[in-house]
């Protein structure tokens, strides 16, 4: 039986006893959800006579606790020991997590264990979810009923964490506390705090005051996506930078509710910005401009004295005010284009006997390393340190998949999970097209939410170097704080659960009926966040009909096939709608008569290939699967703007085969192939395809020529003109030869890396 279900009956019980007062109590829906919790019959009530008692140095917890209850109740409250009608914090030596504490709450106390500060603030943060979320706006009340529980829990993974770039985008200092007390209210104990990058140098170096005068300013921004041409600016200057006495305030703000902060400084690459102020330690001597525009750039610093001296320096200045035990150095995307050419770069390959210029990476990291560990700390690098030799004690943070964080964890490094898969919230988080621009990609919220950041390639013990997952807020398109909490929550809610809760009791289902309480509670501190919970879910079945579906509980879905929007009268949707035909579905989620969130419309396209067999010689990449290999002829196209949704297939640097197999022969008067094109994001449509069809007369073959485009969406049309001579003729299969794009080339983003090939529905007229 459903553990939620349980709890509820349990309350309910509670509630109409004939022995108990009628106390309106919430069910808890604690977000993590605890290793263990408990719903015991009774209450516990806080009056105006109730106390808090802090038997043992829990300093940080009381202290929110208490200016908790104190704005929640509008009064002092008194700091005294009693076993009665009082809050009571216990050191509990048995509790042998630092960061697990138990709660046991019953009708004369409410008794929290922990064996450390830490341990004692978890627990304060699921209390507080276990009441009413107004009081968080805070709207007072001399009354509070908390249900009588029993919790014990603990953390999955030491390091829980979430990013915020602020060099695309900057956020005042009142929002990055927000930011930062919606992590603790999650249990996510890590903020890492992207710094610098080529289009802003965010933090005050008093050594270099160009920093702040000329890095932390750019001329004009980038308007609409990058995949837009031409290229398009506002002509406004942008920036702002955060002084060392801002960062102080920041970090303490964070201390208080156990948020360690790691700066990333980012080195050798996305450093056009400090290059801008301070030309020499680049490799080309000449003047820069901070980037306007998004992306990757060739300006890399030279691996010069000057240049180190620099990058010390800096890192000093860092060191003194985080107190974090790593330093994150970024070393992703550094085009080695400039030291190719750089006699300073090259002198330093000879004399260090170096094998190329990646192995001048790997000198250029260990190098800083030496320099951080000479100071007590560690680093933390994006997973391109390993190319050319990972330096000795650095921590990897692997982003591009999880091959990077299987290699480091099989040579004994400590690795932290944030692949672009499943950790990157600056993609696309639906399918509507409504959605405020973004990146590109598809990550929605249940996908984040099946995250599990142990590879399967790890042995028990190697899995013991991963700690833990992070999810990243990359800014380049959320120019205001309101649209960081669109992208970010819920998501943030669902990775704070695979970093916390027990991955044998995950319930998606049961934590989508936890989110949709927890909305009272964001509403209430005031959360921008994406409520997509009352989307509808759709999908081609086996037997050639279309099945809707919504996650949450209590709701019916109404649908129209006629193009109309459907109302509280229209069909209720019982059983798949039979796919005989072009279909135009609109449907929505209903409750009481009332539609709620936003209307699912479906548009079915009943062509030749529909219900034919289909083979490809490659697996799509795991991330970009789509609806598999049947979805290429299941008469639905993705979108004509985005790549990540759940019907385009991704392969990376694979010439694909596909063969259609008819079931009966059918005769082909058009032939229609859709590419996706974004080299922003390293996708390029093929430049040709060869087809080959089969008859009872024998194969013809033809090679097809695309056209470059500058559109995102690339449709090749084989049409009645290539059919001439063949009329008559009934094909039983269809052969595409697709070959990759190749490398790309110099001077684009991803220069020297495979590119993306992303196909779509193959429509058979």
């Amino acid at each position: 039986m459903n553990a939620r279900f349980l709890i509820l009956l349990s309350l309910i019980l509670t509630l109409f006893s004939c022995d108990e007062p009628k106390v309106s109590l919430l069910s808890p829906s604690i977000i993590p959800a605890p290793q263990s919790l408990q719903v015991n019959p009774g209450h516990f009530t806080i009056n105006n006579q109730t106390t808090i008692s802090n038997g043992d140095d829990f300093t940080a917890s009381y202290k929110f606790l208490t200016a908790f209850l104190e704005k929640a109740t509008a009064r002092k409250w008194k700091t005294e020991y009693s076993d009665n009608n009082a809050i009571v914090l216990e050191y509990d030596a048995s509790i042998t997590s630092k960061e697990g504490y138990s709660i046991i709450s019953k009708d004369r106390n409410i008794t929290i264990k922990a064996s450390s500060d830490a341990g004692a603030f978890y627990a304060v943060q699921s209390l507080i979810q276990l009441m009413p979320a107004a009081l968080q706006i805070p709207e007072t009340s001399n009354t509070i009923h908390i249900p009588a529980v029993t919790i014990k829990d603990e953390p999955r993974f030491a390091y829980r964490g979430m990013h915020l770039d602020v060099s695309r985008h900057m956020y005042d200092v009142e929002f990055i506390k927000k930011y930062i007390d919606a992590m603790a209210m999650l249990k996510m104990n890590t903020f890492h705090w992207h710094l610098t990058d080529d289009q802003g140098w965010r933090i005050e170096i008093k050594k270099y005051p160009r920093l702040q005068e000329i890095s932390a300013y750019r001329d004009s921004t980038l308007l609409g996506h990058y995949n837009d041409t031409p290229h398009q600016y506002d002509g406004k200057k942008y920036g702002g930078f955060y002084t060392q006495e801002e960062v102080r305030e920041v970090i303490a703000f964070a201390k208080a509710r156990h948020v360690t902060i790691i700066p990333e400084i980012e080195l050798p690459g996305h450093a056009q910005a400090a290059i801008a102020a301070y030309p020499e330690l680049g490799c080309t001597g000449e003047n820069v401009q901070v980037a306007m525009k998004w992306g990757v750039f060739e300006n890399i610093y030279c691996p010069s004295e000057k240049t180190f001296a620099f990058l010390e320096d800096v890192l000093d200045e860092v060191m003194e005010l985080f107190p974090s035990e790593y330093i994150h150095i970024g070393g992703d995307e550094a085009p080695k284009t400039q030291w190719k050419t750089s006699a300073i770069a090259q002198k330093v390959i000879k004399e260090n006997g170096l094998k190329d210029e990646h192995e001048l990476q790997s000198y250029f990291i260990q190098r800083i390393e030496k320099h951080v560990n000479s100071r007590g700390k560690k680093i933390i690098g994006w997973d391109e340190i390993l190319e050319g030799g990972l330096a000795p004690n650095a921590t990897v943070m692997s982003w591009r998949g999880t091959n990077g964080a299987v290699e480091a964890a099989k040579a004994g490094h400590d690795v932290i999970m944030t692949p672009t898969s499943h950790a990157y919230f600056d993609y696309y988080q639906s399918e509507n097209e409504n959605e405020p621009l973004a990146i590109g990609g598809f990550l929605p919220l249940e996908k984040v939410y099946h995250f599990n950041p142990i590879p399967a390639e790890l042995t028990e013990e190697e899995a013991k170097h991963v700690l833990g997952p992070q999810g990243n807020v990359w800014t380049e398109y959320m120019k205001t704080s309101d649209q960081v909490e669109y992208m970010a929550f819920p998501r943030m809610l669902a990775m704070s659960e695979v970093a916390w809760s027990p991955a044998e009791s995950k319930d998606y289902a049961d934590f989508l009926n936890r989110l949709e309480h927890f909305h009272k509670r964001m509403d209430a501190l005031d959360l921008n966040y994406a409520n997509h919970l009352y989307e509808i879910q759709g999908k081609l079945n086996d037997q050639q009909q279309y099945e809707l579906s919504t996650k949450t509980l209590g709701k019916e879905i109404r649908f129209t096939t006629d193009g109309s929007a459907p109302t509280a009268g229209s069909q209720l949707y019982a059983q798949p709608i039979p796919f005989t035909d072009n279909l135009a579905i609109k449907a929505g989620v209903f409750k009481d008569g009332k539609l709620l969130g936003n209307l699912f419309t479906q548009q079915l396209l009943f062509h030749k290939g529909v219900g034919a067999i289909i083979t490809i010689n490659k697996t799509p990449h795991k991330a970009y699967s789509g609806s598999g290999a049947a979805g290429l002829i299941n008469g639905i196209k993705g979108s004509d703007s985005r790549y990540g949704d759940s019907e385009w297939l991704g392969f990376w640097g694979d010439d694909i085969e596909i063969e259609i197999e008819f079931e009966t022969e059918v005769e082909v008067n058009e032939i229609e192939l859709r590419f996706y094109h974004a080299p922003g994001q390293w996708i390029y449509a093929p430049e040709k395809y060869y087809l080959h069809l089969e008859t009872e007369k024998g194969i013809i073959s033809d090679l097809i020529s695309i056209p470059k485009e500058n559109e995102n969406l690339v449709v090749s049309n084989y049409n009645s003109e290539r059919f001439k001579g063949y009329e008559d003729l009934k094909f039983s299969k269809l052969s595409l030869v697709i070959p990759n794009y190749g490398v790309i080339p110099q001077g684009q983003q991803g220069a020297g890396n495979n590119s993306w090939t992303f196909i779509d529905e193959i429509i058979i007229k």
